[in-house]
């Protein structure tokens, strides 16, 4: 996604939006990818990757090639940079939310018309679900990927032991692919140079470039609060910083030559048409999306492609800058299933447009926005009385507080919200939830009912204190590191809570809702 102006107060345009005509079913056989890939993993946390990332990303879409970011983990942040700085839009891959064909098949989806994915590890390279095992981290992505590996080290105080850290990183996992090595924050290019002859001699791998120390150059601080600006374009500046610092100090031919690897294939299994339930209302899935202008011309030649169903429902899909956080798949698998998306802004003070048949509001940060939102009277009536009336309703996280009777800030400022669910939320400090969720639906989750599982995060720096009164059955039991809870709130055709779950990991949650937004049509209209 290129970066873009503001098109009105309040309006997010920082995350590019999916269409039905983005679809192109298969005619069967294999998704391909013949996509140079690369990971930038790092040693730990805060070392530079992100920075190195984009950077990289930057100079080689400076070289005319087409460029797909992606990112491990369950992140918002970081794929919106990717997207501003590609013009491509950047998906999570994720392997423990998700199945190692699903995240194959997502990555061939993505990349299949690319010339190189960049793709951005999370946290340190073998950092992720279970301290004992790669499961969830950075290096089971690159062997599910057959991915080589660049890994950043802040060389920051050190200069050999540079070297025993990356030879370390190389003998926990031997099938790991280390190709190259990045010398952030070194102090000077002499310093550079004595720390790539350390690695290049103990380890045999190559020091493809370095970075200096320069606080003027550093990353902006990653709150939820600056995605819009990087949506309108106001850090393209230091973006172009970057690729100028990359290119001129990183061997970027060396780069190429060790992400070429060879083509990678995948099932098509998620887009492929699933079965209905109980007499075939669910319609037939198309099986591959194509993301970007063009397919590969062997694609092109090996696939037939057709137009995706016509829309059976349509959902309203809240976008802006309050509420923007949603799985690219998430809203696909929509789509797939026969779902027009009508995106919204109620920040914006947009009311919920007319004769939709269900409603998403995504994860974001309404908070930042309260005050705002308290005052758009118009805008929360029409949205409360759509979801009263029986509006099948997901609500995630932001859209989950802005659903509850008020809002608190850190200051203690009062703002009233939607008063759906009874009780405030209140904003901390410091993070209230992160990690990992493994949610069952409980009695009544018209998306995942009991027994059905689905996975997902929850991240988020405020507190649900319910009201007294407050009667709402819960609408999950989620289980992460620290044990089971239940948590969110039901409410007739509403489920909503902290969670943000990822359709792909249970595709029956879209065919579900699908359902549900085609009763509560044939409701609406008597014929039910």
């Amino acid at each position: 996604m290129a970066a873009e102006q503001e098109k009105e107060p309040g309006t997010f345009s920082g995350t590019a939006e999916t269409s039905a005509a983005d679809f192109v079913p298969e005619a069967g056989g294999p998704i391909v990818s013949r996509a140079k890939r690369l990971l930038i993993a790092g040693t730990g946390s805060g070392v530079g990757k992100t920075t190195v990332t984009i950077g990289v990303m930057a100079a080689l879409k400076a070289r005319g090639l087409s460029v797909q970011g992606f990112k491990c983990g369950p992140d918002y942040i970081d794929p919106t940079y990717h997207t501003a700085v590609t013009g491509r839009l950047s998906r999570n891959l994720d392997s423990w939310m998700l199945p190692a064909d699903t995240v194959r098949e997502i990555y061939c989806r993505a990349s299949r018309d690319a010339d190189i994915a960049v793709i951005e590890g999370v946290m340190g390279f073998y950092d992720g679900k279970n301290p004992k095992t790669n499961e969830g981290s950075s290096a089971e992505i690159s062997l599910l990927l057959q991915c080589p590996v660049i890994l950043v080290v802040n060389c920051k105080s050190m200069a050999r032991s540079a070297a025993a850290i990356v030879k370390g990183f190389q003998l926990l996992d031997p099938r790991v692919r280390i190709a190259g090595v990045f010398a952030n924050l070194v102090g000077s290019e002499g310093h550079y140079r004595i720390v790539r002859d350390a690695i290049e001699q103990e380890c045999g791998v190559p020091v493809i470039g370095y970075m200096l120390r320069d606080e003027n150059l550093a990353m902006p601080e990653r709150h939820l609060g600056l995605v819009p600006s990087i949506g309108r374009g106001e850090l393209s500046p230091f973006f172009s910083q970057l690729a100028e610092r990359i290119s001129a100090h990183t061997d970027l031919e060396r780069l190429l030559q060790a992400a070429d690897t060879g083509p990678l294939e995948a099932s098509a299994r998620i887009f492929r048409p699933l079965e209905a339930d109980g007499g075939g209302t669910a319609p037939e899935a198309p099986r591959s999306l194509l993301i970007g202008a063009h397919a590969n011309a062997d694609a092109d030649a090996a696939h037939e492609k057709v137009r995706p169903p016509e829309p059976r429902v349509r959902i309203a899909v809240a976008k802006d800058a309050a509420f923007h956080f949603y799985y690219p798949e998430n809203l696909e698998l929509l789509q797939a299933y026969g779902a027009e998306l009508v995106y919204f802004s109620p920040l914006a003070g947009e009311k919920l447009p007319a004769g939709v048949d269900g409603l998403y509001l995504g994860g974001g940060f309404p908070e930042e926005f309260a005050e705002r939102l308290a005052g758009l009277q118009e805008m929360k009536q029409s949205i409360a009385e759509g979801i009263v009336s029986g509006l099948p309703t997901l609500a995630e996280c932001g859209g989950y507080m802005f659903l509850t009777d008020a809002i608190v800030d850190t200051s203690g400022r009062q703002y009233p919200m939607l008063g759906l669910v009874p009780g405030k939320v209140t904003m901390q400090t410091k993070l209230a939830a992160l990690g990992y969720r493994e949610a069952t639906g409980m009695e009544g989750n018209f998306l995942l009912g009991p027994g059905d599982t689905a996975r997902g995060h929850e991240f988020h720096y405020s507190v649900f204190e319910p009201a007294a009164s407050a009667t709402l059955p819960p609408a999950y039991k989620t289980k992460g590191m620290r044990g089971s809870k239940e948590e969110g709130a039901l409410k007739g055709s509403l489920v909503s809570g902290y969670t943000h779950l990822h359709f792909a990991s249970n595709p029956d949650m879209p065919r579900r809702w699908i359902e549900k937004c085609l009763l509560f049509r044939k409701m609406r209209e008597g014929l039910v």
